[in-house]
């Protein structure tokens, strides 16, 4: 069985406050946790969540990626619609130049329309976007490997466009993608597929349309890892497990949150997206700034699934 690795999905949204005075010294506490035990960190791309405090992504990524050299980083994913294609490359080139090879492209097409129209940006229909993404990835890729690099499509154009230093190694690329198009992308473009707080059962009918989409795409499903992103919390208990996750868990919804309970439970939860094929699992911390549930997933729950 392939080595499962965590990742530590850190927290940038619905931040009060209270928890804005000493969010850099948590979040610095549960890198400085995981760092040697988890494989990597990563970040949600949204502007903003009504009033509630929220974290701009990739200077939160970029200022966490100096302190705890141990981790690579990543998002859960970025939206391409928020930045320029090729901007988006030299943006990650540089990060993977001054990590030393440790960023993670994960991307998506976007979805919140409130958020778009706060910022404004347009927002397209969702097959625009997809075709918005397409043109993103070639960008992306061609800057990556290529001298210079020109495009000419329909919603996106450079030319001759250098990204120096080139990027060495070229970073993976993650997409997150549940509907077939997407899916289609990321057979066609990805190295990595990813899907966010999905049940188990829901999971195992995308895996079928996963691999269909590969077959069209002519590409063999096991050259693609495959991971899970969503809510955790652990605890000793089941009763605190669920008083961490609170009202972002609804027990009668698998496809709600994710991962809640005990060590065991976790464990046993997870189990079943191991046999699918998912071998790297990114989890919130339910609780956080407590940091019971990275502890215990530390301690318990990884050390189980690697020794099973």
């Amino acid at each position: 069985m392939a080595k499962i690795n965590f990742g530590f999905t850190m927290p940038a949204d619905q931040l009060d406050k209270v928890q804005l005075s000493h969010y850099v010294t948590d979040l610095h506490k549960a890198l400085d946790l995981i760092s040697g035990h988890f494989q990597s960190a990563w970040i949600i791309d949204h502007l903003q969540d009504r009033e509630l405090g929220m974290m701009e992504s990739f200077t939160t990524l970029s200022f966490m990626m100096a302190s705890h050299p141990q981790l690579k980083f990543g998002h859960t994913v970025v939206c391409q619609s928020f930045r320029n294609p090729a901007l988006l490359a030299k943006m990650g080139a540089t990060l993977q130049f001054l990590s030393g090879g440790r960023f993670c492209l994960g991307i998506g097409a976007g979805w919140d329309e409130v958020e778009y129209k706060a910022y404004g940006y347009p927002f397209p229909s969702a097959s625009e976007r997809v075709e918005q993404l397409e043109e993103t990835l070639r960008i992306v890729k061609a800057m990556w490997t290529e001298a210079k690099a020109s495009f000419h499509g329909r919603h996106y154009q450079i030319i001759d466009a250098y990204c120096e230093p080139k990027p060495d190694p070229v970073p993976a690329i993650m997409i997150g993608a549940f509907r077939s198009k997407m899916l289609y992308l990321t057979a066609k473009f990805a190295d990595e597929w990813n899907v966010s707080s999905t049940g188990s059962a829901e999971y195992r009918r995308l895996v079928g349309e996963f691999e269909h989409a590969c077959t069209d795409a002519g590409r063999d499903p096991k050259t693609l890892k495959r991971s899970w992103c969503g809510g955790c919390s652990c605890a000793p208990t089941l009763a605190e497990a669920e008083s961490f996750a609170g009202d972002r868990y609804d027990p009668n919804n698998a496809d709600d949150f994710g991962f809640v309970g005990t060590p065991q439970q976790i464990v046993e939860q997870m189990r079943p997206f191991v046999d699918l094929g998912v071998d790297t699992f990114m989890l919130d911390c339910g609780g956080f700034p407590r940091l019971t549930t990275l502890e215990m997933l530390v301690d318990e729950v990884l050390p189980v699934l690697n020794r099973q």
